[in-house]
C-alpha cells in the first residue's frame, strides 16, 4: 500500500504542473488586461505600467511562471490582484463553504440514488422501475439554477405563507418545511471553537489551518455544542444540497440499476438463489458489493466536479465559495485567484481518485493495489 501511495503521489506532481502551466498560459491568452478590468476608465498608461510592475506582470510569461512555481514551493499562492489579499487566505475563508455544500450534496445523492437504483433493478420492467427511471431522467434534465430557484420559491416563500398559487393549505403545522434560502451572514464563526482548543490567549492568533477548520460551520457548532447554530446552518444547507445533488443522484441511480442488473445475471448469483437464500441477502450481500465498483467511480467524479465549485448554485443561494470566487477571478482577470482555485481543484481530483482506487481494493479483493 505504501508503494502504491508513493507512486501515485509522484505521478501526481507532473499532472499538477501541467495543469498549472495550461492555466497559466490560457489565463494570459484571454482578451483583456487586469489593470483595465479593475480600474476601468481610471486605467491610464502610467497607472497600468505601475500596476503591472507592482504585480510582476511586466516580466516575460516564462519568468512569471518560474517565479510562481518557486512561490508555490514555499506555500505561497500569491496575492490577489482584485482583492489585494493573499490567495491562501481567500481559500481558507471560502473553501469550507464549498466543501460543506459538496459533502452534503454527495451524501444526499448517495443515500437516495443507490436505494432507488437497487429498487429499480429488483423491480425490473415494473411500474416502479419505469417511475424511478423517469424521476432520474427528470433530475438530470433540470438545470441547477432553475431547480434552486424553484426550491426557494416553494420552501422559502410559499411554505412560510402556507399557501400554493395563492390557495391556503390545510390547517396543519408546516413550519418544519420552511427552509431559509441559503446561508445567512449571521451564521458566522463561533469564537468558542478556538477556546475548545485553548487557542484564545492574550495576543495570540489561531494558525491558518485552524482557522480553515473553524470555518466549517456544522463542525464548529457541533464541537462547541452550539445546537442553535448547528440547526440554523443545517437548515440553510438543505436547499443548496438538494439543488446541487439532484443531477449526481440521478446518475448514481441509473448507474446502480444498470450495474446491478448485469451482476444479477452472473452464475454465482444464480447459485446463491439456487441454495435458497432470500432475495434480500442475494442482492445486498452477494451482488451489490460488486455492482458498486462503477458507482464508486461516478461518485468520485461527481465529488471532484462539485469541489471545483458550483458557480450557479453558490450565486443563486448567495454562498461565497470557491465557485463564485473563480467566477469573480475570471471576470476581473485575476490570474492568481484563477490559478489558486485551479490548483486546489486539481489536488482535490487527485486525492479523490486515490480514494476511489483504494475503495476498489476493498470492494473487490481481486484488485491488488501493489
Amino acid at each position: 500500500m505504501s508503494q502504491f501511495l508513493l507512486r501515485r503521489f509522484v505521478l501526481a506532481i507532473p499532472v499538477l504542473i501541467g495543469i498549472l502551466l495550461v492555466t497559466f498560459a490560457l489565463g494570459r491568452m484571454i482578451p483583456g488586461d487586469p489593470c483595465i478590468a479593475q480600474l476601468g476608465e481610471r486605467a491610464t498608461d502610467e497607472i497600468c505600467d505601475a500596476f503591472n510592475e507592482r504585480n510582476g506582470l511586466d516580466e516575460p510569461i516564462p519568468i512569471q511562471f518560474g517565479i510562481y512555481m518557486m512561490n508555490i514551493l514555499r506555500g505561497d499562492l500569491g496575492n490577489s490582484l482584485s482583492f489585494q489579499r493573499p490567495v491562501t487566505q481567500i481559500l481558507v475563508e471560502r473553501l469550507p463553504t464549498t466543501i460543506e455544500l459538496t459533502v452534503a450534496a454527495i451524501i444526499f445523492a448517495v443515500i437516495v440514488g443507490i436505494p432507488l437504483g437497487i429498487l429499480a433493478a429488483y423491480k425490473q420492467n415494473s411500474i416502479v422501475d419505469v417511475f424511478t427511471m423517469l424521476i432520474s431522467n427528470i433530475g438530470v434534465s433540470m438545470p441547477v439554477f432553475w431547480l434552486g430557484l424553484m426550491l426557494m420559491i416553494v420552501f422559502a416563500v410559499w411554505m412560510p405563507r402556507q399557501q400554493i398559487f395563492g390557495t391556503p393549505l390545510p390547517e396543519t403545522p408546516l413550519s418544519f418545511l420552511v427552509l431559509p434560502p441559503g446561508r445567512s451572514p449571521s451564521v458566522a464563526v463561533d469564537e468558542r471553537f478556538y477556546s475548545v482548543w485553548n487557542l484564545i490567549e492574550e495576543g495570540e492568533t489561531p494558525a491558518q489551518w485552524m482557522e480553515f477548520i473553524s470555518r466549517f460551520t456544522l463542525f464548529n457548532a457541533a464541537i462547541t455544542l452550539n445546537f442553535e447554530l448547528f440547526i440554523e446552518a443545517f437548515k440553510r444547507l438543505i436547499l443548496p444540497a438538494i439543488a446541487v445533488g439532484t443531477i449526481p443522484l440521478s446518475i448514481i441511480a441509473r448507474m446502480t440499476r444498470s450495474s446491478l442488473l448485469e451482476i444479477l445475471g452472473q452464475d454465482y448469483v444464480r447459485t446463491a438463489r439456487a441454495k435458497g437464500l432470500r432475495e434480500y441477502i442475494v442482492i445486498m450481500r452477494h451482488a451489490l458489493k460488486n455492482a458498486l465498483l462503477p458507482v464508486v467511480t461516478i461518485i468520485g467524479l461527481n465529488f471532484g466536479f462539485l469541489v471545483s465549485g458550483a458557480v450557479l448554485t453558490e450565486t443563486v443561494f448567495s454562498l461565497t465559495g470557491i465557485g463564485k470566487t473563480l467566477f469573480e477571478g475570471i471576470t476581473a482577470r485575476d490570474y492568481t485567484v484563477v490559478q489558486g482555485v485551479t490548483l486546489t481543484t486539481a489536488v482535490a481530483f487527485v486525492a479523490i481518485n486515490l480514494v476511489v482506487d483504494i475503495l476498489y481494493a476493498y470492494l473487490d479483493p481481486r484488485v491488488r493495489l501493489e
